[in-house]
């Protein structure tokens, strides 16, 4: 019998390691791949695209239209921004971790390099970035597969520091007295010359 279960055990064990190699060896994407699409694919896009809205209305009116959507992106990225970083601060006071205002703020500076990299392409990515419903269903996505825990503070709403006091909590009414101690005084040191006084006193008396 216990021939026959070490096998067993031993192929149930190598089953378990080969699916934990699995999980830990899942395919992600090159970085060949990413460098290709990112300078090599866009830039034909972003020539495509130049050219064809070029044609329809002429080439002075395609600069215009895209250093106009590279500045209005600089202003509604600089809104946005106050106020995402206005959220991150209340949420600190709370004690709760600003996750997603952070990955808001990292969303937020990557539309303003796709808004002010000259193109169409570019233009459109960074516009996309800049609509909340999008960005909170990219934060959903990637909290995921993330998760960051800090010491001291909970991540999470309704999340606090650990050991902190709830608000709303039972308070204690008590009167209080303060007591003064008197000040204490130091006594004279005893030195040469208080013994000195001591003697021409005795000769005094004699």
């Amino acid at each position: 019998m216990r021939g026959r279960e070490r096998p067993a055990a031993e192929t149930a064990r190598c089953v378990r390691y080969n699916l934990h190699r699995r999980k830990l060896n899942r395919p992600t994407m090159p970085l060949a791949l990413i460098l290709l699409v990112t300078f090599i694919v866009v830039p034909l896009i972003e020539v495509a695209l130049f050219i064809q809205i070029g044609g329809w209305i002429g080439l002075w009116p395609t600069l215009l239209a895209i250093l106009l959507t590279a500045l209005v992106g600089s202003v509604v990225i600089r809104a946005q921004g106050v106020e995402v970083a206005t959220k991150a601060r209340a949420r600190m006071d709370q004690g709760v971790m600003p996750l997603e205002e952070g990955f808001t703020g990292l969303c937020l500076v990557v539309a303003g390099f796709l808004l002010i990299t000259p193109g169409f392409f570019t233009d459109a990515m960074g516009a996309v970035l800049l609509l909340p419903p999008v960005r909170h269903l990219l934060y959903r996505r990637v909290a995921r597969h993330v998760r960051v825990v800090q010491p001291g503070m909970r991540p999470g709403p309704g999340g606090g520091r650990p050991g902190g006091g709830r608000p709303g909590g039972d308070v204690i009414d008590a009167d209080y007295e303060v007591v003064e101690e008197p000040p204490r005084t130091m006594p004279p040191p005893r030195g040469g010359w208080e013994r000195r006084s001591e003697r021409d006193e005795d000769d005094e008396r004699r």
